[in-house]
């Protein structure tokens, strides 16, 4: 784990300076049971298809995930030196479990696994993503997913 102390200054002033939300109240809803979800995946491990765009520093925006992706179709742009990408090379469920999900999905745990899955640049400044957040909720509530695992990285 990275910690703030060893980080290069630069690095360490812009980690620190990120404002944090706050929240009001925390939104709740019953639901279906969860073997009878459809669940997304959004990461923020900086992910994107190959031949798509690396994210930036501070990037806001997003990639898309097809489902039916694998691991060789997945680059990480994640642009922290301080990020261990040791994990990811060795499995990339790590930061982006679609194989777990389809484990679950065949063997009933969970209902279905969603046609699409998202990622982020994660240490970028949260309120500049609520745009993208909009456009993917909209989203998902087309495709009728009812839960999200979110992969904060």
């Amino acid at each position: 784990m990275a910690r703030l102390s060893d980080m290069p200054d630069a690095l360490r002033r812009h980690i620190e300076a990120l404002p944090l939300p706050t929240f009001e109240e925390t939104a709740s809803c019953d639901g279906p049971a969860l073997s009878e979800r459809r669940v997304a995946l959004i990461s923020t491990a900086g992910l994107s298809m190959t031949g798509e765009a690396p994210f930036g520093m501070g990037a806001a925006d997003y990639r898309v995930i097809p489902g039916s992706a694998d691991a060789s179709d997945i680059i990480m742009s994640h642009i922290s030196v301080n990020y261990d990408r040791t994990g990811y090379q060795r499995d990339w469920n790590v930061v982006l479990p679609l194989d777990r999900l389809r484990e679950m999905a065949a063997d009933g745990s969970i209902g279905a696994v969603a046609d699409h899955h998202y990622s982020f640049m994660g240490a970028s400044d949260p309120e500049s993503m609520k745009p993208s957040i909009e456009v993917i909720t909209k989203a998902m509530l087309r495709e009728k997913v009812d839960a999200v695992l979110l992969l904060p990285v």
